[in-house]
């Protein structure tokens, strides 16, 4: 929840904890390999409790980046 995108999506005020977080929003992690070139490595979908399009991050290096 240090991502900027995240907090705004959810108008989270920066001190929520990833407990309270999860009762808003579903999260996924999925070990993806890509079928031709491109990424390969963690990717998360969080997704509120409306039917908007999820909010999907992947990994650079240490940090998450909203892709």
């Amino acid at each position: 929840m240090q991502l900027p995108e995240v907090r705004e999506s959810w108008g989270l005020e920066g001190d929520e904890t990833p407990a309270e977080f999860s009762e808003i929003a579903y999260g996924a992690r999925v070990d993806f390999v890509s079928g031709g070139p491109g990424y390969v490595g963690d990717l998360y979908i969080l997704c509120g409790d409306a039917l908007d399009e999820p909010l999907t991050l992947i990994r650079k290096g240490n940090a998450l980046i909203v892709v």
